[in-house]
């Protein structure tokens, strides 16, 4: 090999290691501004401090505070024994007589009660230690799961009830719709098809006033579909993700050949036969990529769920979620990050379990489309 030969392949292989290094660093810096909010997320649900102010990538350590007395007096009752976990001015302490006023001592911030030092019936100097409130790690997951008034489970169930149910009803209608569209020659079936792209095209919230009506009317005559119901909010997710997937699938069923639909109905299977037993297998990645993002869209959202609901019990996870950090203020923000953190797990889970079902329906969509 000539000089000029190995001088031009340095010169190749020198490119090819800065175009390596250039595309390390932007896949780097991708991976950080990905992780970051969810190691923000996890900092924030560690930190018992409760507060954004002094939050950090590392949380502060769980911390023992002592409370003391404003000013002598007599101890009338304790509220809260030690080893009860309490929360911040939600709980009652301590019952205490000061200058013959009673007078209730609340905790100062979420934690767990500790050193009780009085007995009742004892008088206390001002300035004397009365008891401790020591945090942990887990306080804001023990406060999640735990406090009655605000039932995180209830709330998470229902999430997963309303957008399984939606999920199950939109795959299953798309797909009954698409199939017509895709199969079937009927009058009005272009404009139809664009009527439904069209009314896609506007967004639920500009018909939030029409749909709180709705279901105000339905309401009166089915109670299961009417306001502050999980009935209600499934038939308005399920009306609002149709437009999209109908057009989805259809493009699916088109990539499918007509010749196995007519194998069939030479060999003596009607059209019910031949969807179930023929067609709907083959369009099986579409319909799992369309049931995780109903699945997925539903789970997630806040707005409607907010403005039909009104009783706690019905509450989704989001609203739930919401009510944490909407008090002017008793801003949980541990709490609302490990509820978070929780919530997230079904996603999670769906997204690894069915990644594989997720890119081949993409893909295959895109080129028999």
């Amino acid at each position: 090999m000539s000089e000029r030969h190995v001088i031009k392949h340095k010169r190749y292989s020198a490119a090819q290691n800065a175009q390596l290094l250039v595309q390390l660093i932007i896949l780097v810096v991708a991976v950080i501004f990905a992780i970051f909010p969810v190691i923000w997320v996890v900092s924030a649900s560690l930190n018992p401090s409760q507060s954004m102010v002094t939050q950090s990538v590392i949380p502060p350590l769980p911390e023992t505070r002592t409370v003391f007395a404003e000013g002598a007096g007599t101890l009338l009752r304790i509220a809260s024994p030690a080893g009860r976990r309490v929360e911040r001015s939600a709980e009652l302490i301590l019952l205490v007589e000061i200058d013959g006023v009673e007078k209730e001592l609340r905790s100062p911030k979420n934690g767990y009660v500790r050193n009780i030092r009085l007995e009742v019936g004892e008088s206390f100097a001002a300035d004397e230690a009365l008891y401790d409130i020591s945090s942990s790690y887990l306080i804001n997951f023990d406060i999640l799961l735990s406090t009655p008034r605000r039932p995180f489970l209830r709330w998470l169930f229902n999430s997963l009830a309303v957008a399984s149910i939606t999920a199950v009803l939109v795959v299953l209608i798309s797909a009954f719709s698409a199939y017509s569209f895709s199969r079937f020659r009927f009058s009005g079936r272009r404009h139809l098809l664009v009527l439904i792209l069209l009314v896609q095209v506007f967004p639920n919230l500009l018909a939030m006033v029409a749909i709180f009506l709705m279901l105000q009317q339905i309401g009166n005559h089915i109670p299961f579909f009417g306001l502050n119901t999980n009935g209600g909010l499934i038939l308005v997710y399920v009306g609002g993700g149709m437009g999209i997937n109908i057009w989805l699938m259809k493009g699916f069923f088109d990539s499918v050949p007509r010749d196995i639909d007519e194998s069939a109905l030479v060999d003596g299977a009607n059209h019910w036969q031949t969807y179930w037993l023929l067609i709907f297998p083959l369009v099986r990645p579409v319909l799992v990529v369309v049931g995780i993002l109903s699945f997925v869209g539903s789970y997630n959202e806040f707005v409607l769920a907010r403005i039909l609901l009104r009783d706690k019990d019905s509450w989704t996870l989001m609203v739930g979620l919401w009510s944490y950090v909407s008090a002017s203020f008793a801003l949980d923000w541990g709490v609302f990050a490990a509820g978070a953190i929780i919530g997230a797990l079904p996603c999670l889970v769906i997204y690894l379990g069915l990644q594989d079902q997720i890119v081949g329906g993409l893909t295959q969509g895109a080129v028999k489309g």
